[in-house]
Order: C-alpha cells, then sequence, then structure tokens
C-alpha cells in the first residue's frame, strides 16, 4: 500500500515556507513519499486563530529577512525578498489551487515561490504570475483565467478551513499521518516522526493538555 503523502499548507506570504519548501521534496523522497502543495490563506488563518503574522510586529520584520536570510544562506538557495511585503498572495494560491497533477502543482510551487523570494520580480500581478506558470512549463492564460472561478477560489478557502481543522495556527505546515509539524524548525522532527523515533509519549501529552494555568496575560 503507497504510502500518504506529505501535505505541506503553505502561503507565498512565508519567507519560511519558501525554505521549508526547498526541503520538502527530498525529505518526502527519503522516506517512501509523495508531496501534496495545501495553498491556504494565511490572513484566513490567523483571524481564526487569533494569531498575528510575524511581519505585522514591528520588532520583528527588520530581524526576519535578517533571519531567513541566513538560513538560506546554510541551505545554499537563492533568497531576496519580494517588491513589497506584506503583499495580497490570493492570485497565485488560486493559480496554485487550480492545477490538479501533483507534479505539476509542485513545479508551479516552486517556481511562484522563486519569483516571491528567490530573487525574482514578485508573483502579485497577473503579469509576474504568469512568468512563473510558464517557468513550470503550464499554460499562463488558462491558468489565470481559472484562478477567477468561483470554484477554485472555493477551494482555497477550503484548503485553508480544513488546515485550521487539523490544528494549523500558521504556515508553513505539513500534516504527516493525522500528526502536524509547524514552521521550518520542525522539519527535523518530522523527519524522526517519519522514521518511527518520534521521542513524544502519549502520556507527556495528556499530561500537557491537562496542565493547569495559574497566571495570565491581559
Amino acid at each position: 500500500m503507497a504510502l500518504a503523502p506529505l501535505r505541506f499548507c503553505f502561503d507565498y506570504l512565508s519567507p519560511y515556507a519558501y525554505l521549508a519548501w526547498t526541503r520538502m521534496p527530498a525529505l518526502a523522497a527519503r522516506h517512501g513519499r509523495g508531496v501534496e502543495p495545501v495553498p491556504v490563506l494565511l490572513a484566513g488563518v490567523l483571524n481564526a486563530t487569533g494569531n498575528i503574522g510575524p511581519a505585522e510586529v514591528p520588532a520583528k520584520r527588520g530581524y526576519i529577512f535578517k533571519h531567513t536570510f541566513r538560513i538560506a544562506h546554510e541551505l545554499g538557495v537563492p533568497f531576496g525578498p519580494p517588491p513589497s511585503h506584506p503583499f495580497v498572495p490570493l492570485l497565485p494560491l488560486r493559480v496554485t489551487a487550480a492545477v490538479d497533477d501533483l507534479e505539476a502543482r509542485g513545479r508551479l510551487v516552486s517556481a511562484l515561490f522563486a519569483q516571491a523570494w528567490g530573487g525574482g520580480n514578485g508573483v502579485e500581478t497577473p503579469e509576474q504570475v504568469a512568468v512563473a506558470i510558464q517557468a513550470a512549463g503550464l499554460d499562463a492564460p488558462s491558468l489565470l483565467a481559472a484562478a477567477q472561478r468561483q470554484d477554485i477560489k472555493d477551494r482555497v478557502r477550503r484548503n485553508t478551513d480544513e488546515a485550521i481543522a487539523a490544528g494549523a495556527f500558521g504556515v508553513p505546515t505539513v500534516i504527516a499521518d493525522g500528526e502536524l509539524f509547524f514552521g521550518l524548525d520542525s522539519l527535523g522532527h518530522l523527519e524522526r516522526f517519519l522514521r518511527g523515533e518520534d521521542p513524544l509519549k502519549s502520556e507527556s501529552l495528556e499530561r500537557w493538555k491537562n496542565l493547569p494555568a495559574t497566571a495570565s496575560r491581559r
């Protein structure tokens, strides 16, 4: 029986999602898995969970660029900020959701991330997105048209709702066999989980869930 693919929930807004994506195909292949890229709207996830994006915290904004630039250097991947940030990611998310074939969708995700964070010209306009679609070997006019259809818009919304229901509170989030792993720095934990070496025991988790709080911040 084929193993279930790793569901990679992401938004092109996130440089951490870009960096994690550069590692996902090889990580999955090491464990005999495929990857299912799942475009979600980060703003929807944040709104539903009462969270805010790191770039919305002024003290974090500059640090995030330095942090992700250093990680990209360690990973040996191209890195450069988009023309603006935050930007509206709906068009690239919808274009991605319009591609059913997972291999083709993966190529498109790589091309769009390269446009957003790999030194490209951004992914906010149809012209910018078309460059990425063509780089992925796909048909730009048909995908740009599909992105305007209500069923494709609903698909992104449904992806977002399903990620929230699975426990997501940000991106990148990887869901492996029902277990959730958040953030670039969780990929090592994901690998241990896939090897059957997760150190987390159910009794420890239950104790944490039932731990009382004796302080609150208002």
